[in-house]
């Protein structure tokens, strides 16, 4: 037998070594980092071994390679199919590029991906960023939906003053009960806005905000085809339910959906100029579809705009989370057995007298009922249960002191629209259409005040704000004071009613966000009830006592004398407000101190308006 030669034998044997790797490579799923690695060293045989110059070395050596790179290839499509099948769920999750696909692998040798063409990461965030403006305007379409229907809501709170006589003429209401077509939406919406503020927080924001708006435009359409005084009463009612239901949901929304403080200030400044400066243009919406058509278009002007906000806002805007937990019904009953003692108390109050029988127990059972109220929601927290109202929100003294100051600008504000309508109609001989374009300046300049609030309270921050406005608020009404009977429009009412819109363009913004800081997003329907009660029951204390005044100091056939008596009324409930805000202005600087004392030398110190939000 011929002996084999030595380097025959050798070649052979790597040749075999070689071709069993190269048939097992399409089977592995990780490529051996002798693979991947262009000047490996061949393996080691038990005899010579060959130069690594060798063409038949080489030969292999390309040929692995070669093998490598195409197993390589085939598990970078397996990965990029994968991805692609994926499609969305990477994409909306920020899946990572296909690198971060496969655990633990990098680029293998001889793989050359285009260094231009994006990676799955790069277009992911390529993506997100695209969609950032698009989202952006979403959320300020969503907002702006929602201030709509606020704004919906406080119109209708006046746009029927200027029509009352209107009414009266074509249903018959007769002196003693035409009262009632405002007194029915003020009792319905201010005795439940508790109530709602908390159903929205248990069932979902946005599904009480459709549903009570829904009920507000049906309610809308019903009140002007009303044939009869009771008619138009309950619908009045009507709207009023649906407003309370609705309304505390459109704060809450705000307040969950902005991304920041900043948006959320922003939000904040919107909402307090729809809500002071709305009351004001139903004056003008009033007159101008009054004059113009019927008094029935003041209330069904609501209807197309109120089904366009139902359909839309569940496009724009997203649910919120909710608060877990069994409904508080004895709270609630409470809540709103009391709030409806009180208004109708206060509403009643003008026409019956302070002291009649009827006004001392409306008022003495609704306080009562309020006092069960605290008790029953103490006990529930004790409990662990969730109760109707958070007593905890009442234990930060910021947002005691911001719920004491609305109720009383509230008051003074909405005791302004019924005075200055007795002297614009019954002393100068204003017309509903003339009567509304005089309160435009009171609209602007709230709109005005309320565009530059968010960057005053950043700089002066909020109690300052809250007091600088209180004060400019009851400045007004004293001028007011000194009206003379025939001193016209432009001399004597236009310079103090443009100073009283922005004095509370400069109250209301710094006043919601005080109300609503460090709220727990759960709680964000509770506090907007309790903001917006108090502005209502504040609005029907200040009223019933201005109309009482004022009917005291009237003199038959003239409405000057009563009308400054009122006025300075009005500007009583300011001068309170300014003292409460001189509180919260005092706490601020002795908390700004606190936090500057507690900073070690070198380091910053809290502005003083941070450390009053």
């Amino acid at each position: 037998m011929s002996q084999t030669p030595p380097h025959q034998t050798t070649t052979t044997r790597t040749t075999s070594r070689n071709d069993d790797a190269l048939a097992s490579l399409p089977e592995i799923d990780t490529v051996p980092a002798t693979l991947t690695t262009r000047h490996a060293q061949p393996r080691r045989v038990d005899t010579v071994a060959l130069d690594a110059s060798d063409p038949l070395e080489d030969l292999i050596r390309r040929d692995r390679e070669r093998t490598a790179d195409r197993a390589a290839a085939r598990q970078v499509r397996r990965a990029e199919r994968r991805a692609t099948r994926a499609g969305s769920t990477a994409s909306a999750t920020g899946e990572p590029g296909v690198a971060r696909l496969i655990p633990g692998r990098g680029r293998p040798a001889g793989v050359r991906l285009d260094e231009n063409r994006p990676s799955r990461k790069d277009s992911t965030t390529n993506t997100t960023q695209t969609a950032e403006p698009d989202e952006k305007s979403g959320l300020g379409l969503g907002m702006a939906i929602v201030l709509v229907a606020q704004l919906m809501i406080v119109l209708d709170a006046t746009v029927v003053n200027v029509a009352l006589p209107h009414i009266d003429t074509a249903l018959g209401f007769g002196p003693a009960s035409l009262s009632w077509v405002l007194n029915a939406y003020t009792l319905a919406f201010g005795g439940l806005l508790l109530l709602g503020g908390r159903l929205g927080d248990v069932l979902g924001r946005l599904r009480l905000f459709q549903v009570g708006l829904t009920l507000f435009t049906l309610a809308s359409l019903l009140g002007g085809l009303a044939q009869t005084p009771g008619q138009l009463v309950a619908a009045r009612a009507a709207q009023g339910v649906g407003a309370a239901l609705a309304a505390p949901s459109v704060l809450a929304l705000l307040t969950t959906s902005a991304k920041d403080d900043a948006a959320r200030h922003r939000a904040f400044a919107l909402f307090a100029a729809v809500s002071s400066g709305g009351a004001s243009l139903g004056l003008l919406l009033g007159g101008v579809v009054t004059d113009l058509g019927s008094w029935r278009w003041t209330l069904w002007i609501n209807v197309p705009i109120g089904l366009a906000v139902v359909a839309l806002v569940g496009r724009h805007v997203a649910e919120t989370p909710r608060r877990p937990g069994r409904f508080d019904v004895l709270g609630a009953l409470l809540a709103t057995g009391g709030a409806v003692s009180l208004v109708y108390g206060l509403v009643g109050a003008a026409e019956h007298g302070w002291t009649s029988t009827s006004t001392l127990d409306l008022l003495l059972i609704g306080l009562a009922m309020l006092a069960v109220l605290v008790r029953q929601e103490l006990r529930q927290e004790a409990l662990g249960r969730t109760p109707l109202v958070q007593p905890a929100l009442l234990r930060d003294p910021r947002r005691v002191g911001a719920l004491v100051v609305m109720p009383l600008v509230f008051g003074a504000q909405m005791s302004m629209f019924f005075l200055v309508v007795q002297i614009l109609e019954t002393d100068l001989g204003f017309g509903p259409l003339t009567s509304g374009l005089a309160f435009l300046p009171v609209s602007l300049s709230i709109f005005t005040m309320s565009r530059f609030a968010p960057s005053l309270v950043a700089r002066l921050g909020a109690p300052v704000m809250v007091l600088a406005g209180t004060i400019g608020l009851a400045l007004g009404f004293t001028v007011l004071s000194t009206y003379d009977a025939g001193a016209g429009y432009a001399p004597a009412l236009l310079l103090p009613l443009v100073l009283i819109g922005a004095s509370a363009g400069a109250i209301f913004m710094p006043v919601t966000s005080l109300v609503m800081a460090g709220v727990q997003p759960q709680d964000a329907g509770a506090a907007s009830g309790m903001l917006q009660t108090a502005q209502q029951l504040g609005g029907a204390v200040g009223l019933a006592a201005v109309v009482s005044v004022y009917a005291v100091g009237a003199v038959p056939g003239e409405v000057v004398p009563g009308a400054q008596a009122a006025f300075l009324t009005s500007a009583a409930f300011a001068s309170a407000a300014a003292l409460a805000a001189l509180a919260l202005t005092v706490q601020a600087a002795r908390r700004a101190r606190a936090a500057r004392a507690a900073q070690p030398d070198g380091e910053p110190t809290e502005p003083l308006e941070q450390a009053a939000a």
